[in-house]
């Protein structure tokens, strides 16, 4: 499995940004489909942004469209997510996750997942 790493949360006020980053390693990481998710109290957990990897070829949440933007950067071996105009509603936490397809955006076809890093909006 690849190992990630992420970071970058925290806490930021409504209309703010933050800069997610995850950090990779493991084979073949350049052709894995990388993603992000997010779980908030209550709800269940559910996909954020996936590149694949191409990164030609990404999918957003309807939720976060024109505000998120998920980017890859495979000589460094990271995958990040520029969140701007943040909401109250994106307060969760966030997983940085990888799968062996070049491209999906099934949850269940993501086996490598990191620790998670807290994103919190205050209004």
């Amino acid at each position: 499995q690849v190992r990630l790493v992420e970071s970058g949360g925290g806490l930021v006020q409504s209309g703010g940004s933050l800069r997610l980053s995850c950090v990779a390693s493991g084979r073949t990481f350049s052709d894995y489909t990388m993603g992000w998710f997010r779980q908030a109290p209550g709800k269940e957990r559910e996909s954020v942004a996936a590149i694949g990897w191409s990164g030609a070829v990404t999918n957003y949440a309807d939720s976060v469209k024109g505000r998120f933007t998920i980017s890859r950067d495979d000589a460094k071996n990271t995958v990040s997510l520029q969140m701007n105009s943040l909401k109250p509603e994106d307060t969760a936490v966030y997983y940085c996750a990888a799968s062996r397809y070049r491209w999906t955006v099934k949850s269940a076809d993501f086996t490598s997942w990191g620790q998670g890093t807290q994103v919190t909006v205050s209004s």
